[in-house]
């Protein structure tokens, strides 16, 4: 049970003194807003620490984010994790936190849970069952530290004074010695996505860094668009490169307004407004010696045939609308043409016209400046006792389970920090 004190607002004038109010203020070491994988983890930790910790959440259920992922199976770390894949303007702000916490110490705790699990490609870990499984192994951890979980709890108002922070809530009043901001980014706001932690970062003074949406499909001009819309649902394994060198291969998929799929997705944290995108449709073959080897045994074979041996049939179609595949035989291509339609389907230029936005990214860009923060502690360096963790900092991981290992991370290294505080 939090201890509480009964506080009062008082008016002057001259000797009277006018009582306006009188609220009662429950007590804690910590305040955590956010009950999503940073918050709920960071709880949990600080709680089995001995701290007296109120988590609070203006949703209905706690993780609903977590619920969403990985097609509800949530992809909770990769076994590669390693600083080299967040983007950050302090890319060397979060290698401290990733090497105290490891992603073999979040697989130990969901083994020691009994959560079966597997890898599904390059170290992306998921459960065999579903999601809902890491959010019990949260809830279980924060009942085991006795966190007090508050769901559909607003937060009306934060207040920093002589004893620490004073939170006001929907469900009551909490002053608490130290405030940690674990309340995410922007990305995917029908599952509760708010500007907060923004927010209360600016009351205080601690600098922003401008905010986009991360891990997003991107969208394509017209005519562009109606020719491949038509190709709605087709996958096929690329490698796509940004205008920064950045390159991702894996699979791409078609969509009825543009390009998505997990090799877009990647390269969307990469992709700046105006920028273009290079495409190889066939990463693993050499274009020239089969085509060559095809001509040689197979001259009058067509050229659209020839490559639906590599290419899904309909995207061969959609190539030559585009006029990037001659409808010749294998005999009548020139070199010219031969080179022509090399660059055309391995070097591919395309330039997106946005992104899908918040709505279906699955981060947020950007965010409170890692300069403002300590890299051992997420404590503000300007602001004691206040801490910021998980997406809301500017931290953002690759696609296939980054992003958790960061919200492990950072609440853990938060939640050995708060104990040395209090």
């Amino acid at each position: 049970m939090m201890n509480t004190i009964l506080a009062q607002n008082r008016k002057s004038c001259g000797q009277l003194t006018e009582i306006s109010e009188v609220f009662v203020v429950e007590q804690a070491d910590v305040v955590i807003i956010g009950a999503g994988a940073a918050g709920l983890f960071c709880a949990a930790q600080a709680g089995q620490l001995g701290l007296n910790v109120l988590l609070v959440d203006n949703g209905k259920k706690p993780g609903r984010k977590i619920l969403m992922s990985g097609g509800g199976r949530c992809n909770f770390t990769n076994m590669y994790a390693d600083h080299t894949d967040y983007l950050s303007h302090n890319p060397h702000f979060c290698k401290s936190a990733l090497a105290r916490y490891t992603q073999w110490d979040f697989i130990e705790l969901v083994s020691r849970h009994g959560i079966a699990y597997h890898e599904k490609t390059l170290g992306q870990l998921f459960c065999d069952d579903s999601a809902e499984d890491i959010v019990n192994l949260l809830v279980k951890e924060c009942e085991q530290g006795k966190v007090d979980l508050r769901m559909r709890s607003e937060v009306l108002s934060v207040e920093r004074n002589e004893q620490g922070f004073l939170v006001k809530l929907s469900t009551g009043n909490i002053q608490a010695k130290s405030l940690v901001i674990a309340s995410g980014g922007l990305s995917m706001p029908g599952l509760g996505a708010t500007p907060f932690g923004y927010k209360i970062a600016e009351q205080f003074g601690i600098n922003l860094l401008p905010t986009r949406a991360g891990l997003v499909p991107v969208t394509l001009h017209k005519p562009l668009l109606e020719v491949l819309q038509t190709l709605s649902g087709v996958a096929v394994p690329v490698s796509v490169t940004a205008e920064n060198g950045v390159s991702f291969k894996e699979s791409l998929l078609f969509t009825h307004r543009g390009l998505s799929g997990p090799a877009i997705l990647q390269i969307s944290s990469y992709w700046q407004p105006g920028e273009s995108i290079t495409i190889n449709l066939l990463p693993d073959l050499d274009l020239d010696a089969f085509l060559n080897t095809e001509r040689a045994e197979h001259p009058n074979q067509s050229l659209k045939n020839t490559l639906a041996r590599h290419l899904p049939k309909r995207l061969v179609e959609s190539l030559q609308t585009l006029n990037k595949v001659p409808d010749v035989t294998l005999k009548q291509l020139s070199v010219s043409q031969q080179q022509q339609l090399t660059d055309a389907l391995q070097q591919w230029q395309i330039q997106p016209n946005g992104t899908e936005g918040y709505r279906t990214a699955e981060v947020t860009l950007g965010g409170v400046d890692t300069k403002a923060l300590s890299s051992k502690t997420m404590e503000s360096a300007q602001v004691p006792g206040l801490y910021f963790i998980g997406e809301v900092v500017d931290v953002t991981g690759w696609l296939g389970g980054y992003n958790f290992q960061w919200a492990w991370s950072s609440a853990w290294a938060c939640a050995q920090a708060l104990t040395k505080t209090e």
